[in-house]
């Protein structure tokens, strides 16, 4: 039976799964309609409908530089996060010295992942960090392979999307930063979630970082649309061909309307990005306080509530012993809750989370990972009502069980 076919009847609706995507802004979509409504033509035209459409890539350029602190030749526009790693990685990876290691973390997305994989199978020596059972990347063996391998690229997600645990980079990158035997090391950070949610001072704290990768809309943009940000000067090797855009770094025709309307969500969403923060992170703790007192069985994953810096402000993710996620993300819908079990790319697969198996968890759990992510249409009112459901989902379930247990 499909489960959206059995949604109970008038369960109203509460969405929970923003670090899948966030809503469309209303404000970026009236600015993606009108543009849309222009009619604008290629923007490797040299007519008027075409140099109206590169106008609206370059001022969306600007916009984006100027957000984020970095320079507008700088910012790479790209179909989504996950090019952007691919870009970002295949590209910089093809520009070094075959000789060189890359190092990647454990729990990093699969958009990176697979692309480890790949150079891999192509000959390139990757190594993969360790993390500890909060998430966190282990400092001491990033400092010894950094010393004792010749590192050529780094590869660390800010932050987690399953998790949400937040990496100290600030930290971790004095643990690279180059020697008389050669350069530092290529940072390449995945940074879809933290957009928004976290600051993302490129020109500051993270001036470090080398490769940048944004996906606008998990922060209310239009969907198909992400951002690499490459710094001025680094080499780097296309691996996409067939036109010059974008630096002929992603070559393909541009979709101005989407881009224009993108770069908009960015710039909102690092205007609003403190206050922002600060309110999701009030109502998440609320959030988990209250599941933790109906549900005294559920585990928290990840950095404790209380490790706010090691902590994405609007991210839970939940394990209930003996419980699949995928099941629950199921009966949560059928009563209006959406949430996620994993990450959304692949949460149809069958695999326990990759995230947590990396985290020290044994098989059987690392299915139980249950999501939520709360953005800015999330209420007080929605998260009361996620509680209320997950409980009565939850409870006779665990009676079962336990009843099962005396037996």
């Amino acid at each position: 039976m499909n489960a959206m076919q059995t949604r109970e009847e008038g369960a109203p609706s509460v969405y929970l799964d923003h670090n899948a995507t966030a809503p469309l802004r209303p404000e970026v979509g009236q600015l993606w309609h009108a543009l849309t409504a222009e009619g604008l033509g290629n923007p490797s035209s040299l007519h008027a409908s075409g140099r109206r459409a590169r106008d609206v890539i370059d001022q969306a350029r600007e916009r984006v530089a100027v957000a984020l602190g970095v320079l507008e030749d700088e910012v790479v526009f790209t179909a989504s996060g996950t090019e952007a790693n691919n870009v970002a990685l295949f590209g910089r990876a093809g520009a070094l010295p075959k000789e060189r290691t890359i190092l990647v973390g454990p729990t990093e997305h699969p958009s990176v992942l697979a692309v480890m994989a790949r150079l891999e199978t192509a000959g390139r020596k990757v190594r993969r960090l360790a993390v500890d059972q909060r998430g966190l990347i282990n400092p001491e063996q990033l400092a010894f392979l950094t010393e004792q391998a010749k590192v050529g690229l780094i590869s660390i997600q800010l932050a987690n999307n399953e998790v949400g645990t937040v990496q100290p980079l600030a930290e971790l990158a004095t643990y690279f930063t180059g020697d008389a035997d050669g350069p530092r090391p290529t940072l390449h950070v995945d940074a879809v979630q933290a957009l928004g949610r976290l600051p993302l001072d490129l020109a500051g704290e993270l001036r470090h970082v080398d490769l940048c990768s944004l996906s606008m809309h998990k922060v209310g943009g239009p969907l198909g649309v992400g951002v690499l940000v490459r710094r001025r000067g680094l080499a780097m090797a296309p691996h996409l061909f067939g036109g010059g855009q974008e630096e002929g770094l992603r070559p393909g025709t541009e979709n101005p309307a989407a881009i224009g309307a993108a770069a908009l969500a960015v710039q909102l969403a690092v205007r609003e990005q403190e206050a922002h923060a600060a309110r999701v992170r009030e109502l998440t703790e609320e959030l988990y306080a209250d599941l933790a007192r109906e549900l005294p069985s559920l585990t928290l994953v990840g950095p404790p509530i209380e490790a706010r810096a090691a902590r994405l402000p609007n991210t839970l993710c939940l394990s209930v012993d003996g419980m699949d996620a995928r099941m629950l993300v199921t009966r949560l819908d059928l009563h209006g809750i959406e949430v996620s079990a994993g990450s959304a790319c692949s949460s149809g697969a069958v695999e326990a989370s990759h995230v947590l198996l990396a985290m020290g968890y044994d098989d059987a759990t690392s299915r139980t990972g249950l999501r939520f992510s709360l953005g800015l249409s999330t209420t007080r009112s929605d998260c009361k009502r996620a509680v209320d459901v997950l409980v009565k989902v939850i409870s006779p379930s665990l009676a079962t069980r336990d009843n099962q247990a005396d037996l």
